[in-house]
């Protein structure tokens, strides 16, 4: 039977005044909790808060995300929510892979799904979308109770909340923990920083005596990187920074860029890191960073969730579901134009495949201000 919709404060509304009832209970007899959230790794970072509410609100029971391959990496050994990552193979419209990668099969499907549903889920979270495919894998696990956004005319979860655009995520997601009783306390994300981040951290980029910045100039979506050179001539900007620029082995390109743009304005080489790092190096060395610049990316929700303050560029598109929240310690440029570079084709109109910038148009002044800004207030 479903549940009528319920806000973020946890209440369900009334369906025709929208006045606030009782909050709502918590699942009763409930030892095994099901997590849905297969997608990047921001995407994970920033659903935390409500995990954590998830976590505080059973704290008796496991709890498995059914999450992506780096999930698995990330909180390998780590502190977190979950009791166990349980990784979700491609499953069409709902996958944390690449293209190239083709979805499994209705049979290698029902072959994953088997064993989930022996093992018995009291209760089954979808936090990855708008269900219009999410909700239906949710219901082959055959839980005793779902629960789940839903957009129009997605299947509705037991208990859900709808799913909406522009929304931020955060903000999302502890709205659905509150549907399942678990009413989130807080907004920012955290990521525990364990000792072998650090040790992973400091074999690639030993420790100094200089305050240390971290460029990240990669993203998952091309259109969101802000142009390399660029961020390396803000970064030369920085008095007295050792400056690390940092990639995976497809990033080369771009890190080599930022080096080259900060050449230029510091008449120096920055250290440049690709490829070299594992995922709790990486984690260990944005812990380390007193800033980091970069884009809307894995790692600057990493950052902020570890504690570093944050210099990002964002589409408009990005900045109403995964900016930061507070702006003490972040500071964030908006392309509200948000054109590729090449066609001007906007983000939110489609994919024209030039795997170009969509946030050129942010004056590089803009972004220079903002890192000094934060930099004096770090320093």
């Amino acid at each position: 039977m479903n549940a009528p919709p319920v806000s973020a404060a946890g209440r369900t509304h009334a369906p025709a005044l929208g006045v606030p009832a009782d909050p709502v209970p918590t699942v009763p007899d409930v030892h095994r909790i099901a997590v849905l959230r297969a997608n990047g790794l921001g995407d994970l970072v920033v659903a935390e808060p409500a995990l954590s509410a998830v976590r505080a609100a059973y704290p008796e029971a496991e709890i498995t995300l059914l999450g992506a391959p780096h999930h698995q990496a990330l909180l390998a050994g780590r502190p977190s929510p979950v009791d166990r990552v349980v990784v979700v193979p491609p499953v069409k419209g709902v996958r944390a892979y690449p293209h190239s990668v083709p979805n499994v099969s209705e049979e290698e499907l029902d072959a994953w799904v088997a064993p989930l549903r022996v093992y018995g889920f009291d209760l089954a979270i979808q936090m990855h979308g708008g269900g219009g495919n999410s909700n239906r894998l949710l219901d082959r696990l055959e839980a005793r109770v779902t629960a789940g956004t839903a957009a129009p005319g997605a299947p509705r979860p037991d208990r859900w909340v709808p799913y909406t655009p522009y929304q931020h995520d955060t903000l999302r997601w502890n709205e659905l923990a509150a549907a399942v009783g678990a009413p989130a306390s807080r907004v920012e994300p955290r990521l525990s920083v364990t000792a072998d981040d650090l040790a992973a951290s400091l074999d690639v980029v030993p420790a100094a005596d200089d305050p240390l910045v971290v460029v990240h100039p990669g993203a998952t979506d091309a259109r969101r990187c802000y142009p390399e050179e660029r961020l390396g001539d803000v970064a030369a900007s920085l008095d007295g920074a050792r400056v690390v620029v940092v990639g995976g082995e497809s990033d080369a390109e771009r890190v080599a860029r930022v080096a080259q743009g900060f050449r230029t304005t510091a008449g120096r080489e920055p250290l440049t890191v690709v490829g070299a790092l594992s995922l709790p190096g990486l984690v260990g060395l944005l812990a380390r960073a007193d800033l980091v610049i970069g884009n809307d990316s894995g790692p600057r929700h990493v950052a902020g969730a570890v504690g570093t303050p944050t210099v990002a560029v964002f589409t408009y598109a990005n900045l109403a579901d995964v900016a930061p929240l507070t702006r003490v310690w972040h500071r964030v440029l908006v392309s509200w134009h948000g054109g590729c570079q090449v066609c001007g084709l906007r983000v939110l109109e489609g994919w024209c495949g030039h795997g170009a910038s969509a946030t050129h148009d942010v004056p590089v002044s803009d972004v220079r201000e903002a890192a000094l800004d934060l930099w004096a207030q770090r320093m």
